[in-house]
């Protein structure tokens, strides 16, 4: 396995593609391009969960595909306390919409880019994002055709399309999470994640629009794999549900998983992403396998019937 870091801006320390590139052998696809899986980890768009990063990458490798993890503009940089946003936040012009949407967009080019070397199949590349980074992978989704990806980059939309999406525990509706009654803990990280991403402690409906992407969904959106809580108290998975809603009007095929116990940031919801027992849900677990079927249905590979050997 090819792991290594790249900065995806030379200036900045902060945004990075981790790259989980599966090496090839005459054994296994003999050359031919494997699909991949662009994860984007949550953290309320104020850090990048370690628990949603690399052992989710592991275990899509283990399916077969090359992985890669992107940490995009967060508020918090690695020197500052996450306990630090209860003195209050200020506006950061650097992780402003459309920062992180334009993250994904550099990860996508720079994997295109080295996609020769990499044997990544560019026409199956697929995103997974959890909470904060699920909303990223899905404000995405639905702008990855527009000129505020395309005119920035000045690059077709061939380049930055994803194949399918994979939403865990995603927040999908800002003016639907401003009205839903939440306690005080709640409201202060809501409030910290809100000025992370629009730069403003109070938005107008129209600003909450633009980062409500249950409220976007177009025929162009990608296929979605859909998976939540309905215990989880910090996003509601009312989010999921509507989300889910506007694929289903607009006639987007998607699949979508409720599953009945299980906290906010679940991630793999085995030992390998848990660090209390809490975080381990042997129910919610299964949703990795089902989206695995999920993805073969578009991602299967171009296999011979037999052995070479055999043959």
């Amino acid at each position: 396995m090819i792991v290594e870091t790249i900065k995806l801006y030379p200036e900045r320390e902060d945004v990075t593609l981790t790259t989980y590139v599966l090496q090839d052998s005459p054994e296994l696809l003999d050359g031919a391009n494997r699909p991949a899986v662009l994860i984007c980890p949550g953290g309320a768009y104020l850090s990048c969960s370690d628990r949603e990063a690399e052992p989710v990458a592991m275990r899509f490798a283990a399916m077969g595909y090359h992985a890669f993890v992107l940490r995009y503009s967060v508020y918090l940089d690695k020197h500052e306390p996450f306990e630090s946003i209860f003195g209050g936040v200020e506006r950061r012009e650097h992780t402003v919409f459309p920062a992180a949407i334009r993250d994904i967009g550099k990860a996508m080019l720079t994997i295109h880019e080295n996609s020769e070397a990499w044997l990544v199949d560019t026409d199956r590349i697929a995103l997974c994002g959890f909470s904060a980074g699920a909303h990223n992978a899905a404000t995405y989704s639905v702008y990855w055709d527009k000129p505020i990806l395309t005119d920035h980059y000045q690059v077709s939309e061939e380049k930055l399309r994803p194949v399918a999406t994979i939403l865990g525990y995603t927040l999908s509706d800002y003016i639907f999470m401003r009205e839903t009654e939440k306690d005080e803990m709640a409201t202060l990280l809501f409030d910290a994640s809100a000025m992370s991403l629009l730069g403003e402690a109070s938005s107008s409906d129209d600003r909450l629009k633009e980062v409500s992407p249950a409220l976007l969904v177009t025929e162009k959106t990608p296929p979605m794999f859909l998976w939540a809580t309905a215990s989880d108290a910090l996003v509601p998975v009312g989010h999921t549900l509507r989300m889910g809603m506007a694929l289903s009007e607009k006639k987007i095929p998607f699949e979508m998983h409720i599953f009945e116990e299980g906290q906010h940031g679940l991630s793999l919801a085995t030992q390998a992403t848990a660090n209390a027992k809490s975080l381990v849900d042997q129910n919610a677990a299964k949703w990795i396998d089902l989206a695995d079927a999920w993805l073969l249905k578009r991602f299967s590979f171009e296999l011979q019937d037999e052995t070479r050997w055999k043959s």
